[in-house]
């Protein structure tokens, strides 16, 4: 068996119930990796007296001939806006700071009861509205490939742990593609549910069109293991044969202006899918930018009323003036108060046109571009640069320019976001500077489960990414 701390979702939770190792010990080794790392700031708490008590209930229930649920021990982190019953959940934001919500979101309470353990709540962006992870409320998480980049987000705490051996997994949330940056960025594989598919309840949104919860973990395997409890499914992924494969490749908009070593490594996945046997088709979807009009108006304007509910909802204290006010990140302050001031917050009439008429079209050009070519999903960079430096929150070098930060790393993500695709990312490689980089695969609504089979198919064609070695000596203090 490997070194504990190396395996996956699946792997513990095989070693567990065959007897191999303890859940006590497995939780412990994981406990006391954590607290050798603390430097990379992944977890904003960890609640090791409840983590251990729950993993000797899972050895008391295997000694006694119990059957075992399909996560029974398995410790996950879980991103600090999903509610879990009486832990604090702060959305990264000092308006919800001591926020202990009653009871479980739906998809913490669907894990729990496969037997999981809640090792910890893992670091955000303040309240999800960034990529950069650099919190001025609980700090900037580091990368574990390089302390001094940012893990990307809003799910860099998940990522981060995951990727650096601190959790087997984790569950994040994804707006604009907040499970799969920051799992391109720090070298694992995420999923983003088709919107709606994964209850998303109980958890500090953004946007109910656009929000949902998903898994990161190191490969497929596991995101399969956390969905299939998610949603309740029995079934299990069939083989996807390389040959008869149809993948679009998109060069327009997608596999545009990409960081020279994005773009090596993601044209070598592409060789590599070839001579596989996989068909690549090439071919654009027609005025993608100008569809995806639709994304920043409903990111814009759901906040104001959906943060309300859900602070109602979950008993909070905190009112959504309150979360305004205090934002602590200078972007995300500016955010909160341009949605919250009548003078630029977006009009309704121009919501409803976004809602009714922009992203149907959206949805409708994906359907037709699928069907048209005979694909059965896209591939593409998942994000068009590899990691920055912490602190360039503004504007990133890409290609000898300073382009927007958020704006560029979700560039590629984003338009499925709205359109609520499913979508993976798939770690594919190292850069020069051992900065990992990330391949997408986006399906149509719905087709998750035949995305995961695709992923599980053709990730063995992918080198194995090697851990980050982690030296928190390489650390310059004080650098944000």
């Amino acid at each position: 068996m490997a070194e504990l701390h190396e395996l996956g979702v699946a792997a513990a939770a095989t070693a567990i119930r065959n007897g191999e190792v303890s859940a006590e010990r497995l939780v412990q080794t994981f406990l006391d990796r954590s607290a050798a790392h603390v430097h990379l700031n992944a977890f904003v708490s960890i609640d090791a007296d409840t983590s251990l008590e729950a993993a000797r209930a899972v050895d008391r229930a295997r000694r006694g001939g119990e059957t075992l649920g399909p996560l029974a021990g398995v410790p996950l982190g879980m991103k600090d806006n999903i509610d879990i019953a009486g832990q604090e959940c702060s959305a990264g934001t000092p308006g919800l700071a001591g926020h202990r919500p009653k009871k479980d979101a739906p998809v913490a309470a669907a894990l729990r009861g496969a037997g999981a353990v809640f090792l910890g709540r893992t670091g955000m962006h303040e309240l999800a509205f960034g990529i950069t992870n650099n919190n001025a409320f609980s700090g900037a998480i580091r990368n574990p490939y390089d302390p001094l980049m940012i893990p990307g987000g809003s799910s860099g705490g998940a990522g981060a742990s995951c990727a650096a051996r601190l959790t087997p997994g984790g569950i994040g949330t994804d707006t604009g593609g907040s499970v799969r940056v920051p799992a391109a960025l720090c070298g694992i594989a995420s999923l983003r549910p088709s919107a709606g598919r994964w209850p998303a309840g109980h958890i500090v949104p953004i946007s109910s069109t656009r929000d949902t919860p998903g898994p990161m973990a190191r490969c497929v395997a596991d995101l399969e293991l956390m969905d299939r409890v998610v949603i309740g499914s029995t079934g299990m992924l069939s083989a996807r044969p390389l040959d008869g494969l149809r993948l679009g490749v998109p060069r327009g908009y997608f596999w545009e202006d990409l960081d020279c070593e994005t773009e090596r490594l993601c044209l070598e996945a592409l060789t590599l899918l070839r001579v596989a046997g996989v068909t690549l088709v090439e071919a654009d979807i027609a005025d993608l930018a100008a569809l995806n009009a639709a994304a920043s108006i409903i990111a814009f304007y759901e906040p104001g009323r959906d943060i309300a509910a859900y602070l109602e909802e979950s008993g909070a204290s905190a009112r959504f003036a309150d979360i305004v006010e205090k934002a602590a990140s200078p972007d995300v302050q500016g955010i909160m108060r341009f949605i919250s001031d009548p003078a630029t917050m977006v009009p309704q009439a121009l919501y409803r046109e976004a809602m009714d008429v922009h992203r149907p079209r959206l949805i409708k050009a994906y359907r037709d571009h699928f069907a048209a070519h005979g694909i059965d999903a896209l591939v593409f960079p998942t994000t068009p640069l590899p990691a920055r430096p912490i602190g360039e929150d503004v504007d990133v070098e890409l290609n000898g320019r300073r382009v927007p930060t958020f704006q560029t790393f979700i560039r590629n993500t984003d338009p499925g976001s709205v359109a609520g695709l499913p979508g993976i990312n798939l770690p594919v490689g190292l850069t020069g500077r051992g900065l990992p980089v990330g391949l997408a695969l986006d399906g149509l609504p719905g087709d998750d489960r035949a995305l995961l089979s695709i992923a599980a198919t053709i990730e063995a064609l992918f080198p194995a990414l090697p851990a980050p070695k982690l030296d928190p000596a390489n650390i310059q203090h004080g650098q944000r």
